[in-house]
């Protein structure tokens, strides 16, 4: 098991660092857990800072991208699915092994 990267002290608010995060972010976007290592928040905070980042960003003229979640077992999409955290298990098989939502700014 590889080392957690130790966070940057912040000088910018949480949600200006997810944005910028989330603005150089690859094309495969980033996922909760990854943004939660690189700003230095808990997993579980960061849908929540998201939730609020996705309406300044629609003021200002941008969007936050969700990259759906998707079963590793049947391959099912949640495509529809408009909360921004992971599912707990598939509506089609029930299995839980799901892969979480990306996000990044188009």
């Amino acid at each position: 098991m590889s080392p957690s990267p130790v966070p940057q002290p912040r000088a910018a608010t949480v949600r200006g660092a997810l944005e910028a995060e989330l603005s150089s972010a690859p094309e495969t976007g980033l996922t909760a857990k990854e943004l939660s290592a690189r700003v230095g928040i808990s997993e579980k905070d960061v849908a929540g800072h998201l939730e609020h980042l996705e309406k300044s960003l629609r003021a200002g003229g941008a969007a936050l991208e969700v990259i759906p979640s998707e079963c590793l077992a049947c391959g099912f999409v949640f495509k529809d699915r408009k909360r921004l955290t992971r599912p707990g298990s598939c509506p089609e098989c029930r299995s839980t092994r799901i892969e979480p939502p990306a996000f990044r700014i188009r």
